[in-house]
């Protein structure tokens, strides 16, 4: 299946220039040939292509069909990485997997504060289409942790770090449908930064025994969360 992303789709529609080109010049789709749209919202819609030209491709939707997502509510909140490719590739691999929202939090020790958001949502939407989801995730601007950590979420709270001994493992016993991770920046959270987490009600819990670069244990906690919930 190839998937195409419309924001919005209606019965009928034009699609982006950027989509219109692949499906007339790679895929070469002819009128009356059918295509796959997704909105992001979970649902998946077959198109009939009703005009393909050399500006623009125009279709009719003829089939409209509710995909289920998975059964959990994933958000992790993590420090974007010196590094932007090892951040994105988080992006990537996290949606590949499944996760419902991302927020970039910036630490004490964060060596990367700005984004470029417009590029980070392309290489999710990329991800979700390359995986055929369709669900789209939500990433959030960035944020400081201070900011973050006051805020009032409904989740289950963790936070990962290194210097723990004491720490719960992520389980079924542990989690309940609506996650909340905490992952810090390539220097680990401040010793501040795990008290005020601790006291804005956040669990501790352990990512195993290796220490993890920050984008690893992004995709460690997303795909850990998958297999627990499948």
């Amino acid at each position: 299946m190839q998937l195409f992303y419309c924001k919005e789709i209606n019965q009928k529609l034009e699609i982006s220039e950027e989509e219109s080109r692949h499906i007339r010049k790679v895929l070469r789709k002819k009128n009356g040939e059918k295509i796959n749209l997704t909105d992001g919202q979970g649902f998946l819609y077959v198109a009939e292509l009703i005009n393909v030209n050399k500006k623009m491709c125009e279709v009719k939707v003829v089939e409209k069909i509710q995909k289920d997502s998975h059964s959990y509510n994933l958000h992790i909140a993590i420090a974007p990485t010196k590094n932007i490719q090892r951040f994105e590739w988080f992006l990537e691999k996290a949606t590949e997997i499944g996760i419902n929202q991302i927020t970039p939090i910036i630490c004490d020790k964060s060596e990367r504060k700005k984004l470029k958001l417009d590029r980070s949502n392309r290489i999710i939407l990329s991800a979700m289409k390359q995986s055929l989801k369709f669900h789209l995730p939500k990433l959030n601007d960035p944020i400081s942790f201070s900011d973050f950590i006051s805020q009032k979420f409904q989740s289950n709270k963790f936070i990962a770090y290194c210097r723990c001994d004491q720490r719960m493992k992520l389980n079924k016993q542990s989690l309940d449908k609506d996650i909340l991770v905490l992952i810090g920046p390539e220097g680990d959270f401040t010793d501040s930064e795990i008290n005020d987490a601790m006291q804005s009600n956040f669990k501790t819990i352990s990512l195993g025994v290796n220490r993890l670069r920050t984008e690893t244990a992004g995709v460690y906690v997303a795909n850990a969360i998958n297999l627990i919930n499948s």
